[in-house]
């Protein structure tokens, strides 16, 4: 058994894979040969990640709030706490709040032989985060 103590600070997530407010805390990085990892991520109202996509797939599950996701081609999908989202390796898609609600979830990712976890893309535009369905309020 191995208790890590909370010591790394929350990080604002940078600009070049998320716009508006997003902060990070570290879960889980397993040590090699293990290549899982994740994180808690926190979404402000509107914010959102770039388009992207995962060489062996990501799973987010949703702890608070109401968000958004999407797969390139496919409709905006309105997300809620205890919901998991499965993205299929190389998928492309974003995810993050509504408009109005925070959301809060665990990202659970595994890098390839090559260590790569995620390929950022361009950011998601405003028509298409715009697309979105009614979250009810």
């Amino acid at each position: 058994m191995q208790i890590t103590r909370s010591s790394l600070d929350t990080v604002k997530g940078p600009g070049d894979w998320f716009t508006g407010d997003v902060y990070i805390d570290p879960v889980a990085a397993a040590p090699p040969p293990s290549r899982v990892q994740a994180n808690l991520v926190h979404f402000m109202p509107g914010s959102r990640t770039h388009w992207h996509r995962h060489p062996l797939s990501q799973t987010v599950f949703v702890t608070e709030g109401v968000g958004l996701c999407q797969r390139r081609g496919g409709p905006v999908e309105v997300i809620r706490a205890g919901d998991r989202v499965l993205f299929e390796a190389g998928e492309e898609h974003w995810h993050g709040a509504a408009p109005n609600r925070l959301m809060v979830h665990v990202a659970l990712n595994e890098g390839d032989a090559d260590d790569d976890v995620v390929h950022w893309l361009d950011p998601v535009t405003d028509a298409e985060y715009a697309a979105a369905p009614s979250t009810g309020g």
